[in-house]
Parts: structure tokens; sequence; C-alpha cells
């Protein structure tokens, strides 16, 4: 089981109170055994962790959690096992004590991309929406970040989570089982919220633009990092059927038709800060994660198709501020 309660406890004496009064039936039904037939072996496999204290642990740089000689190599492979126990991984790498985690994603390249143009995250209270299983929380808070809330309705990411986090201590950094709709409204409260590979998910994306502007102080700011198309103002592609294989993507717009779409929605200082196609080596099956992946996902005759025709994930990232 994951105890939220010390952190419910911090919350309530911050300007986050509000949040913390809002959450506890939300966490209830978001690691609900009832509804999750598989959490209780998440849960076992979490109780089966070793107890190793990292020699080092550096979050700057990558997530990398200790060294291989902080345990024997009989513990060591007992960890492996049990990480193993909730595949598949996607965001990451991870290297546990010398384990390497290797996740569909490079998501450290992503950070790459999106760090440069972040106003200083040192001290700064951050939300990160759609966070999987914390990969991204944890490179803020290396990055300096006082106190970093991730949310993701998937529960086996936010196990993921708490396993690594084992080995972290009691750092400020949790990742939630609950999505953007338990919040309270107006909550206002964000230096930084983070809004990575959620926006296409999202049947009405003006809505989804509002929810994350009031998560904001005034005068915070706003990193949207989405799939894109090419093209110009008013141009959106609105896929019928599947896109890359994915039921659940509704609007992609060009970069200038999102830049268009934030400022209608009250941001200022709106910026384009990359863009770039996704490849199959940011992308990709591992022995981590071993269902279909982008590899699959194209056109196996071209590859700047989609496998439906559609154009080829292309990235953006996005930064704006919500007025003061």
């Amino acid at each position: 089981m994951i105890n939220f309660q010390p952190l419910l406890q911090q919350l309530a004496t911050t300007n986050l109170a509000p949040l913390a009064n809002a959450l506890p039936a939300a966490l209830a039904a978001g690691l609900s055994c009832e509804r999750y037939g598989d959490l209780p072996a998440w849960y076992a496999a979490m109780e089966q962790l070793p107890d190793i204290t990292p020699s080092s642990i550096d979050l700057a740089n990558g997530v990398v959690i200790g060294r291989p000689n902080d345990a024997s190599p009989t513990i060591i492979e007992s960890l492996n096992q049990t990480l193993r126990a909730l595949i598949p991984w996607r965001k990451g790498p991870f290297d546990v004590f010398g384990i390497h985690v290797d996740t569909e994603w490079r998501s450290d390249w992503k950070w790459q991309r999106v760090l440069p143009h972040l106003s200083p995250l040192a001290g700064r209270t951050v939300l990160d929406v759609g966070c999987g299983n914390g990969y991204h929380c944890l490179r803020m808070y290396g990055a300096g970040a006082g106190r970093v809330i991730g949310i993701d309705p998937s529960p086996r990411f936010v196990v993921q989570f708490y396993m690594l986090k084992k080995y972290l201590g009691d750092i400020p950094v949790d990742v939630l089982p609950v999505g953007i709709e338990a919040l309270p409204p107006l909550l206002e409260a964000f230096d930084t919220t983070f809004s990575m590979g959620v926006f296409y998910h999202r049947r009405s994306p003006m809505d989804h633009l509002r929810e994350l502007r009031d998560t904001l102080r005034p005068g915070g700011e706003l990193v949207l990092e989405t799939l894109v198309i090419e093209g110009g103002p008013g141009q959106v592609l609105v896929p019928e059927g599947r896109y890359a294989m994915m039921n659940n993507v509704w609007f992609l717009p060009s970069a200038p038709t999102l830049l268009i779409w934030l400022r209608k929605c009250g941001f200022t200082d709106v910026r384009l800060v990359d863009e770039c196609t996704t490849t199959v080596a940011e992308q990709h099956s591992t022995d981590w994660m071993r269902f279909h992946s982008l590899p699959e996902f194209l056109d196996p005759n071209d590859s700047s198709l989609t496998a439906e025709g559609h154009p080829a994930p292309r990235r953006a990232v996005f930064i704006a501020r919500k007025p003061t």
C-alpha cells in the first residue's frame, strides 16, 4: 500500500491546502483494488524490494540511484526481478544500483530539449500532468524544484514511481493516481505546470488549456509538449480513426495554430521553443517494454507516414505564461 497521509498533512499547511482537502476520495478511487485487479500483485512486488542504501544519487544528469557494489550480486538480481514485475516501463531510462531499466521512451532526450527554455526551477512548486512513472518529476527535482507533484491515472506507473522512491528517501516529489479533473478548480498554486504528451489525448483542447492555466499562480509558467502537424495558422488534423495505432488521439494542430489557441485561452509570452520529428531511436520496444512501439506504428514502406497514412509523429514544446 502507498500511504499518502504524510503528503496530505504537509500540503495542508501550504497554499496547496485546497488540493490536500480534495484528494482523499480521488486517491482511494485511483488505487482501488476492486477496480484494478493487478494492484495486489504490484503491491506485493513493492513489499519484496530489498533494503539497500544507495551510496550516491544523481537526478541532475539522469536518474541514477546507487551503484552495483552497494549490495551483493544476489540482492541486486532480486531487485532486478522485482522491478521487472511491473513491466512495461515506458518513461525513463533509470539506472538503479547498476540495473539499466531500458524504457520504451528516451525521456531524457525530451528533457534535454525542454530544460534550456525553462524559467529556473530552483525552489519552485511544480505540477506534472500525465507524468507516467515520474521520470520527469525526478528530473525537475534534480533541476532544483522545491516541491513536485505529478498526477497520472495509471496505477501501474504510480507503483513504479514509489518502488524507485523507496531508495530516494523523503524527497518532496510525489506521484498521485488522479487526472487533472481531480484538482480543485482555480487552484492557482503552482509556479510551473508541465503537460507533456497529454494534449492530443484530450477531447476538448481549449478546456485542457484552461485547466492548465487555472493550476498556475499569476505569473506562473506553462510548459506544453505535444504532437503537432506541419502547416500554417488554423490547420488541424482530426484523425477519424486511429493515429499511430492509438485510438484516443483527438486534435493535432499545427504549431502556429496552437500558439493562437494558447493566446486565445489567456496565456501571454507564448513561444514555440522546439519542434522535431520523433524517431524510432527515441521510442521503441525494449526488454523492459515488449509491446509494439513506434517502429510498428509507422508505414513500413514510408517512415514519414503513420500506419494509417497520417503524417508521422512530430512533437513541439511551447512555453507560455499566465498573466499577473
